[in-house]
């Protein structure tokens, strides 16, 4: 059998931390959390404008493939819904076909806006950013198909 080692400098080792120790940890956590927070947050925003400009090319894409299609845009009133279900207004697309499964919307929960013709180009596609007017600078700044 093994002698149990008793003196007071082991045991104390064994109780645990000190609530000195343990307040520097969270200080040393809270300088951590204050440094990367920040950089997180500001990704959130760039990874939404990212993926509403990914979304704005795949919608031209869908756009292009109708138009090859049918020798036209769908007008702005028949809008991007023309690309998940045909038309009943005019013009009726003649070879119509699904060209989406379902619209997305924009990172912010709102539609996309489509114009027939465009300001910009032929047609637009655009998201009014993460304010939802029009305009803006920044992460509030309008997303188009012109960009």
């Amino acid at each position: 059998m093994h002698a149990q080692n008793t003196s007071p400098t082991r045991s104390r080792r064994q109780r645990g931390f000190t609530l000195i120790e343990m307040m520097v940890v969270l200080a040393i956590i809270g300088v951590l959390a204050a440094l990367v927070v920040p950089n997180v947050l500001g990704r959130a925003d760039e990874a939404r404008v990212t993926a509403a400009r990914t979304d704005v090319a795949n919608l031209m894409q869908a756009l292009k493939l109708y138009k090859l299609d049918n020798q036209q845009y769908p007008s702005t009133e028949q809008g991007l819904a023309a690309l998940v279900n045909k038309p009943t207004q005019e013009p009726v697309p003649g070879a119509w076909r699904n060209y989406l499964d379902k619209l997305p919307q924009d990172p912010w929960g709102r539609a996309y806006q489509y114009l027939n013709p465009g300001v910009h180009g032929e047609v637009d596609i655009l998201s009014l950013g993460a304010d939802g007017q029009a305009g803006g600078d920044g992460f509030n700044a309008d997303i188009g198909s012109w960009q």
